[in-house]
């Protein structure tokens, strides 16, 4: 069985362990600052490359701050995540605020921050007239309906509730134009966890054609496109990672095969890679308390789907590692399970590994993205601690775990808590 890589021997990982209880979520500083630099790259023949990195993967500002100092901004779907962005000192059009169903507050915050605004739907232009005014610079989100098929996470682009038609589209910029708007962007978001190389390159060509369309019909030249995120990530040990290389030269060859002959060669292209950046260099560490074993073994750990809900959300794959036992036959078969009182809560189902004991760690890998950031507190369950392992091999605590008085902080009853 092929192992993946992880950056701590296990007697450095059970040192940490002693300073920092299990289980919490581990990043690696090094392997963030190289994917932003692959992707950076990939599109370095573009007149201008812009990352707004995905702050919903891993929002935490000790990140975003990491990924700024390479260059990116943000992407933001929410009022917090634009504090986040303010706080790692991401400000301006840095920041693109791609949220649906919008409410005022968000549109105002993105206007106090000068951030691009990315609108999911036609009706808002009205909306955000009216509760924040409109900018100098608007963007808005494109959904190709049947032209891409989409993926099982984000869905088929008809069923999916985010960006609007392309008649929509149309009528949108001609709108937006009418009501003073000087500056655009196009974006679209159509796949998630896309390991097919050809699929952005089939969506740079879908959105560099609108962007000729744009010109000849509304005469607006556009300043980006926003290709989206999407790029996956190999969860499996045998599955490959994305050609970064291939995808930025099919993207070049389509941008100059389709914009140049219409002198549209100055577009900045866009991205808001937050699952490449951040997944495959952040785990989830946990320990073995129970072993359970009736119909099936169970291996039941100190996380839970609190940790991480890929698994239960999607049926999502995550490599595990037994410290210790990385060369061991995996001749046992098991359910890795958490303390949830919910049947789904498992971040394995049959899956064979080596003989495990009470008190084994575990590392549970690719949990870099959308792990820790969809942690929640239901049977009261508290959400763990995130570390930073930087580059010189310190080990920094970036968000400490939660308590019962953070669960308790909130609520308000009479005669307090017994």
């Amino acid at each position: 069985m092929p192992e993946k890589n992880f950056p701590l021997t296990g007697e450095q990982l059970k040192e940490i362990i002693k300073e920092y209880p299990t289980p919490f979520h581990l990043y690696d500083e090094k392997a963030i600052r190289e994917n932003i630099r692959a992707l950076k790259n990939a599109f370095a023949w573009a007149p201008e490359f812009r990352e707004h990195f995905a702050v919903k993967a891993t929002p935490n500002p000790r990140i975003i701050q990491i990924m700024a100092e390479e260059g990116a901004g943000t992407d933001c779907s929410s009022l917090a995540e634009l504090y986040l962005s303010a706080a790692a000192y991401v400000t301006g059009e840095k920041i693109m605020l791609t949220s649906n169903d919008t409410p005022a507050d968000e549109f105002q915050k993105a206007r106090e921050l000068k951030a691009i605004i990315n609108l999911d739907d036609i009706s808002h232009l009205d909306y955000l007239d009216k509760c924040a005014g409109m900018p100098e610079c608007l963007s808005f989100r494109y959904n190709p309906g049947d032209l891409i098929e989409g993926n099982a996470i984000i869905g088929k682009p008809t069923e999916a509730k985010y960006g609007l038609t392309r008649d929509q589209l149309f009528a949108a910029y001609a709108l937006a134009k009418a009501k003073g708007v000087k500056r655009f962007g196009l974006h679209t978001m159509v796949i998630s966890n896309e390991l097919r190389s050809e699929a952005f390159i089939f969506t740079a060509k879908l959105m560099f054609n609108l962007a000729v369309e744009l010109k000849e019909r509304l005469d607006i030249h556009l300043e980006f496109v926003n290709l989206g995120g999407g790029i996956g990530i190999p969860y499996r040990p045998e599955e490959k990672p994305v050609d970064l290389t291939f995808v930025g030269w099919g993207v070049q060859q389509a941008y100059n095969e389709i914009l140049g002959p219409h002198c549209l060669t100055d577009i900045a292209i866009a991205m808001e890679s937050g699952r490449a950046m951040t997944g495959p260099a952040g785990w989830l560490i946990a320990t073995v308390l129970h072993e359970k074993n009736t119909y099936k073994n169970y291996i039941g750990l100190d996380a839970c789907m609190a940790n991480l809900m890929r698994p239960a959300l999607y049926g999502a794959y995550h490599h595990i590692t037994v410290v210790g036992k990385e060369r061991e036959p995996h001749d046992h078969v098991y359910d890795v399970t958490g303390s949830l009182c919910e049947n789904n809560d498992k971040f394995a189902i049959d899956r064979a590994l080596p003989k495990i004991d009470i008190g084994d760690i575990l590392i549970i890998h690719d949990a870099g993205a959308h792990g820790h950031a969809m942690g929640f507190n239901y049977n009261g369950k508290l959400r763990s601690a995130e570390l930073l392992l930087r580059e010189n091999g310190d080990i920094e605590l970036i968000r400490r775990a939660e308590t019962l008085d953070d669960y308790f902080a909130t609520l308000r009853y009479p005669g307090g808590l017994v």
